[in-house]
């Protein structure tokens, strides 16, 4: 949670007048490399939520998503009955890389909530052709805005100071889909 990319979008929406909540993943607290059990995961995601949507702050509607592996467990526990207005993935990591053949979508058909994919079209965790593919399949509650030439983490090899371009064409995107969607 305390990465640029996560800090950016927290506070960037939170600007924008969004109520955000950010948090790490156990092992992450723990400073471990390898990621806990699927189950372990879609828990901390399902306790993040309960506490947000119990809290002082009482949101009328909650959207959840993420960063890569944040946003598919976000899926996940959509996929399993958290009840959410929508889900963003920032960068989806729709399979491993250089192994095409293993989607990670099955349990996104089971959404019928809103879903805004934001990908960059050299997103190694997410073909373009593949994914596109994916968000047809869901049906019209999916939509992707692509990063053109953007990696997983919307890096563009022409951004000579990072990828701060990248970064706010994301943010716009998601404003929009939101004030669509809220």
């Amino acid at each position: 949670m305390h990465t640029p990319f996560i800090r950016y979008f927290h506070t960037e929406l939170a600007k924008q007048g969004f109520l955000t909540v950010k948090f790490n993943f156990p092992y992450m607290e723990a400073r471990r490399r390898v990621p806990d059990r699927r189950e372990v995961l879609e828990e901390s995601y399902r306790t993040i939520v309960d506490q947000a949507r119990n809290g002082k702050h009482s949101p009328a509607r909650m959207f959840i998503g993420g960063k890569s592996m944040g946003g598919r467990i976000a899926s996940q526990v959509a996929a399993n009955g958290v009840d959410v207005n929508g889900l963003f993935f920032l960068g989806y990591p729709l399979h491993p890389i250089g192994k095409t053949d293993q989607l990670r979508d099955e349990h996104l058909y089971r959404i019928k909530k809103p879903m805004l994919f934001v990908s960059g079209t050299r997103d190694s965790f997410a073909g373009r052709d593949l994914l596109e593919k994916v968000v047809s399949k869901i049906g019209s509650n999916a939509q992707i805005h692509w990063i053109e030439n953007g990696d997983h983490s919307f890096k563009t090899p022409d951004a000579k100071l990072g990828n701060a371009d990248a970064l706010h064409e994301a943010l716009v995107a998601m404003v929009d889909w939101l004030q669509t969607v809220a």
